[in-house]
């Protein structure tokens, strides 16, 4: 008898769980996330290729982050001057580059 290749998961396993709601700009953007580096706190989030339409310099590289490349938008979650300071101050940087900040 020839061997199924069908999962034999439960059915439902990929629902988001009970409480929780479905939140499509998690699916879409990566999400945010807080990261701690040199002891700052930074809000990082991941761009997926197909949502970058512009050309950004990387701070640390210098090296410009063409369109169409994943990268990572990082700015301070802790700055003094309130979030919207902090907004505009965010930066774009290679994934490669982040990672070893």
């Amino acid at each position: 008898m020839p061997r199924s290749n069908r999962p034999r998961r439960p059915a439902g396993r990929h629902e988001a769980p009970a409480g929780e709601p479905g939140d499509l700009s998690r699916i879409l953007y990566g999400g945010q996330h807080s990261e701690v580096r040199h002891g700052r706190e930074y809000t990082v989030q991941a761009i997926a290729g197909t949502s970058s339409s512009k050309p950004y310099i990387c701070p640390s590289c210098s090296l410009t982050i063409e369109p169409g490349t994943p990268h990572m938008v990082v700015w301070r979650a802790d700055g003094l001057f309130g979030e919207e300071a902090d907004l505009a101050a965010r930066r774009h940087w290679h994934t490669h580059c982040w990672r070893i900040f």
